[in-house]
C-alpha cells in the first residue's frame, strides 16, 4: 500500500533562486548608490596639491621658444662664376669690413677687361685726333678771316679814294666803278667768312660733346668691367664672423651661388616659433621677458612673418635693454610673451585639473578642510602660472589643482 508524501514548499532549488534573486538587487543597488551624487572618495592629503585662489594683476600670455639669433646675416654669393684659386681665411675667422676671403679666377672676365681697356685707349687716341683736326680747321678759317677782313679794308680804301677822284673828273666811271663793285665783293665775302666761322665753333663743340660722351659711356663700362673681375675676389661686406663658408681650392662656382654668410655679432635677436592660434594676436610692439642666470631681461617684436609651417609661425623679437652676457648664438629661450594688458582679476592656480574638467568645474575645499566637493566654474584668458576665473570661485577659496584622473566620477572627497 502506498504511502502519500506531504510536498516541501521550500526545495533547495527554490532558496538557490531566492538567494540569487536578493544578490542581484544588492548588486544594482550597490551600483546605483556608487554612481548617485552621494557618492564619496577617501584620498590623502599629501597626493593632491590644494591652492588658494586669490587675487592680483593678471596679464595674459603664453610660453613660446625662441632661439638666438645674431641681428643680422649677410649673405655672401659669387658675384661672377669662377675656380677658386685662393683661401685667405678660415670658417669661424672674426672679419673686417673689406678684408678678402677668397679670391676666383675668369679668364674670359679677364680678357674682356683687357679688351674693353684697348677699346677705351683708341677711343681716347681718336678723340685726340679728332679734336687736334677740329682745332686746326678752326685756326684755317681764322686765319681766312683775317686775310678777309683784310681785303676788304683795301677795298674800302680805294673804293672811297676813287670815289673822290671820279667827283672831281680825275679817273673815269670805269675805275670808280671797278672800286666800287670789290668793296661790295669784300663785303660779302667777309660776312660770309664770319658766318663760316661761327658754324665751325658750333659744329666742333657738338662733335666735342658727341665724342666727350662717347668716351665717358667707354669709361663707364671700362669701370664696371673692373668691377667684375675685381669681385672675383670675394671680401667682407661688413664687420662680423665668417660663418658656412663652402669654397675649396680648385671648386667651380656658378654665378650667383651661395659662398658662405657674415654674421653681425655686436648684438643678438631672439627668432621665436608661435602656434598658429595666435597668429591674429601677434603684432609689432609686443613684448616678452624669460629669465637668464636668475635676471629677468625684455624682448619687442620687431618683426612678424606670417606664413605658417607645421601649424606655427615666427616673429623675430629685439633685447629692450641690453643682452645678457655670455649669451650666445643658438641657444634656447623660454619666452613669456604678453598678450594683453595687466588688469586686476581672481586667480587660480594651472594645474592637471584641467585636463579632465575643461575648466567648467573644480572641487572645492570645504572651511573645516575635511572634504571636497564638485564646484561649477568658468574660466577666461591664462598665462603660464594661472587661470582667470569669471565666475564660481571667490579670493581665498580652495581647490585642489592637480590631476582628477583618478577620481572617476566621484562627487565628493574626503581628505584624510
Amino acid at each position: 500500500m502506498d504511502i502519500p508524501l506531504e510536498k516541501k514548499r521550500f526545495t533547495p532549488k527554490k532558496i538557490a533562486l531566492i538567494a540569487g534573486g536578493v544578490l542581484l538587487a544588492a548588486l544594482i543597488l550597490f551600483v546605483f548608490f556608487s554612481s548617485s551624487g552621494s557618492s564619496k572618495l577617501n584620498v590623502e592629503r599629501e597626493r593632491i596639491s590644494i591652492n588658494e585662489v586669490k587675487k592680483g594683476n593678471f596679464q595674459e600670455n603664453i610660453p613660446v621658444n625662441g632661439v638666438v639669433l645674431p641681428i643680422k646675416t649677410i649673405y655672401l654669393d659669387a658675384m661672377e662664376g669662377g675656380r677658386v684659386e685662393e683661401r685667405f681665411v678660415e670658417d669661424g675667422t672674426m672679419m673686417k669690413k673689406g678684408e678678402p676671403i677668397i679670391r676666383l679666377s675668369n679668364t674670359d672676365l679677364e680678357l674682356s677687361l683687357v679688351n674693353q681697356e684697348t677699346s677705351v685707349y683708341n677711343l681716347l687716341t681718336q678723340m685726340q685726333i679728332s679734336q687736334n683736326a677740329a682745332r686746326q680747321n678752326t685756326i684755317n678759317k681764322r686765319n681766312n678771316l683775317t686775310d678777309v677782313e683784310n681785303n676788304l679794308i683795301e677795298a674800302k680804301r680805294k673804293y672811297e679814294l676813287n670815289k673822290k677822284l671820279f667827283e672831281k673828273d680825275a679817273i673815269g666811271k670805269q675805275d670808280f666803278l671797278e672800286a666800287r663793285n670789290n668793296y661790295n665783293y669784300q663785303q660779302e665775302k667777309f660776312e660770309l667768312a664770319k658766318e663760316v666761322l661761327a658754324q665751325d665753333s658750333i659744329s666742333s663743340q657738338q662733335e666735342t660733346q658727341q665724342a666727350r660722351e662717347s668716351y665717358e659711356r667707354t669709361r663707364k663700362a671700362l669701370e664696371l668691367m673692373r668691377k667684375k673681375v675685381g669681385d672675383l675676389v670675394v671680401k667682407a661686406p661688413v664687420d662680423g664672423q665668417l660663418t658656412a663658408l663652402d669654397a675649396e681650392i680648385g671648386q667651380s662656382k656658378q654665378k650667383g651661388e651661395r659662398l658662405g654668410q657674415i654674421d653681425v655679432i655686436s648684438r643678438y635677436k631672439v627668432r621665436a616659433e608661435i602656434d598658429e592660434h595666435y597668429i591674429s594676436r601677434i603684432f609689432n610692439g609686443q613684448r616678452g621677458s624669460f629669465t637668464f642666470n636668475g635676471k629677468d631681461y625684455e624682448l619687442e617684436i620687431k618683426k612678424v612673418y606670417t606664413q605658417v609651417s607645421n601649424g606655427r609661425f615666427q616673429v623675430d623679437m629685439h633685447f629692450v635693454d641690453e643682452s645678457p652676457e655670455n649669451i650666445r648664438r643658438g641657444q634656447s629661450l623660454q619666452i613669456k610673451l604678453s598678450l594683453s594688458q595687466e588688469k586686476e582679476a581672481i586667480m587660480v592656480a594651472k594645474g592637471g585639473f584641467f585636463q579632465q574638467t575643461g575648466g567648467n568645474w573644480i572641487f572645492k575645499v570645504s572651511e573645516d578642510g575635511e572634504t571636497a566637493y564638485k564646484s561649477p566654474i568658468k574660466l577666461g584668458s591664462q598665462n603660464t602660472e594661472y587661470y582667470e576665473v569669471l565666475e564660481g570661485l571667490q579670493p581665498g577659496d580652495r581647490v585642489i589643482t592637480s590631476s582628477y584622473s583618478n577620481f572617476g566620477d566621484i562627487e565628493e572627497l574626503v581628505l584624510n
